[in-house]
C-alpha cells in the first residue's frame, strides 16, 4: 500500500503543478481506483473528459468508479458516451470493454458503424488494433522484442507516428525517467493501452 501512497502523492503533486496535465489525472484516477478510492478516481476521471472528451479510456474507468459507488445510472451514461467516442476514433479495446459492461448492467447498446474487419485487407496492410482500419504495415518491428513484433503485426504505421508524438507526451508530462523499471512500465502501459494492445 505505500507504493500505492507514493504514486498517488506523486501524481496529486504534478497534477495541482499543472491542472491542465490530462495525463497526470489519468494516472492519478487509476492510482486511485486501485485504492479503492472512488470518489478521488471519479474527480480525476472527469477532468480528464473536460480536458479531452475523446480519452475514451476515461469514460470507461469514470463508469467503473461510478459502478464502485453505486451510481448505475451515471456510469451507463459514460459508458453509453464513450462507446460512442471510442468508435469514432477507432479505439476498439476501450469500445468493447465498455460493451461488455453495458451488456452486464442490462444496458442498451449504441449503433455502430460497420466495422473495417469485415474487409479484406490489400497487399502490406494490417488491419489495426489501434484505429480499426486496414492502414500500411510498419515495415520493421519497431522493438527487436516480442512486443515490437506485436506492434508490427497489429499497428498501422500512422498510429503508429501519433503514438510517437504522444510517447513523448506521456514522457514529458509524467516526468518519467525511462532508466527506472518503474517509469519504463508505467510508459509500456500508456503505449499498449493507446494502441489497443495486450501482450
Amino acid at each position: 500500500m505505500a507504493d500505492i501512497n507514493a504514486r498517488i502523492e506523486h501524481f496529486r503533486t504534478m497534477t495541482e503543478a499543472d491542472p491542465t496535465n490530462e495525463l497526470g489525472h489519468f494516472s492519478l484516477g487509476q492510482a486511485y481506483l486501485e485504492a479503492g478510492i472512488a470518489d478521488g478516481a471519479i474527480a480525476c476521471f472527469s477532468r480528464v473528459i473536460e480536458l479531452n472528451p475523446r480519452m475514451s479510456k476515461a469514460y470507461h474507468l469514470l463508469a467503473t468508479a461510478l459502478l464502485k459507488k453505486g451510481q448505475k445510472d451515471l456510469a451507463i451514461a459514460q459508458l453509453t458516451r464513450g462507446v460512442q467516442v471510442a468508435h469514432e476514433r477507432g479505439d476498439l479495446m476501450p469500445r468493447n470493454q465498455m460493451v461488455a459492461t453495458l451488456k452486464e448492467l442490462g444496458a442498451p447498446v449504441p449503433q455502430m458503424a460497420q466495422s473495417a474487419a469485415d474487409k479484406p485487407l490489400g497487399e502490406g496492410q494490417v488491419l489495426c488494433s489501434r484505429c480499426g482500419r486496414a492502414g500500411r504495415k510498419l515495415p520493421s518491428p519497431p522493438f527487436s522484442n516480442a512486443q515490437g513484433r506485436l506492434i508490427q503485426e497489429k499497428v498501422c504505421a500512422d498510429c503508429w507516428r501519433e503514438w510517437i508524438a504522444m510517447g513523448t507526451k506521456v514522457i514529458n508530462e509524467l516526468r518519467l525517467p525511462l532508466s527506472d523499471p518503474q517509469a519504463q512500465r508505467i510508459f509500456d502501459q500508456h503505449m499498449m493501452e493507446f494502441l489497443n494492445l495486450s501482450l
